[in-house]
């Protein structure tokens, strides 16, 4: 079942650092966070907030267009993340013209385990549409990869990442939270980024990070 992602939340979520939200999907019980090789390739306007447009990539010879990942990019809702599972491939799985196509269908971003390319184009035409990856690389996936599912179950940097999830990605770096779990997530997330901020003024006005470290058990 699909659970629905409010605006409220979705609203919340982009107030929030991800290392914080990282640290509260653990409380569950689970790793959210993706691998740090997945990162920050052109910041967009802000953190990027949105439920996840899933796409899986496998390696293959056949010359054939991503037609799944075009489907996600004209298809998903305003707001979406596209996430594009390619095991980590040296390919650009994401470009320009893509990037086109997800502004004006008014997709928030794209995270990529895989590489993207035309970063200057994007960054140039596209200053406010965000893309994490694995890095930069001229390659296309004709002929090297090609899509075979969207709003399928993946696995992006050692994280299960599925369709609706909620995808949260800043500088540090991309978590994936469970739909299901999401009100939960966010009112741990906020209790530790105000457990954070005490702590904080704690060291400043006491100059011992050892003091608040004692006293709010954080670091």
């Amino acid at each position: 079942m699909t659970t629905t992602l409010s605006a409220d939340i979705i609203t919340a979520f982009r107030a929030i650092a991800t290392a914080s939200v990282a640290d509260a999907v653990e409380l569950g019980g689970r790793r959210g966070f993706l691998s740090g090789s997945v990162r920050q390739m052109l910041p967009g306007a802000g953190r990027l907030v949105g439920p996840a447009a899933t796409v899986l990539e496998v390696p293959s010879p056949e010359p054939a267009p991503p037609e799944h990942a075009l489907r996600a990019i004209d298809e998903s809702e305003p707001g979406s993340v596209i996430c594009i599972a390619a095991g980590g491939a040296d390919v650009a799985v994401w470009g320009g013209l893509m990037a086109a196509g997800a502004v004006a269908n008014r997709v928030a971003g794209a995270v990529l385990d895989a590489g993207v390319r035309d970063v200057e184009e994007i960054r140039r035409d596209y200053p406010d549409f965000p893309v994490y990856a694995r890095g930069s690389v001229p390659a296309t996936t004709v002929g090297r990869y090609r899509t075979v599912s969207l709003n399928e179950p993946v696995e992006m940097g050692g994280v299960a990442v599925r369709p609706g999830d909620l995808i949260v990605a800043d500088a540090d770096g991309v978590v994936c939270v469970p739909a299901e779990s999401a009100a939960s997530v966010l009112e741990a997330a906020l209790e530790i980024e105000r457990r954070e901020r005490e702590q904080t003024a704690l060291i400043l006005e006491s100059g011992s990070l050892r003091g608040g470290i004692e006293k709010h058990g954080r670091i």
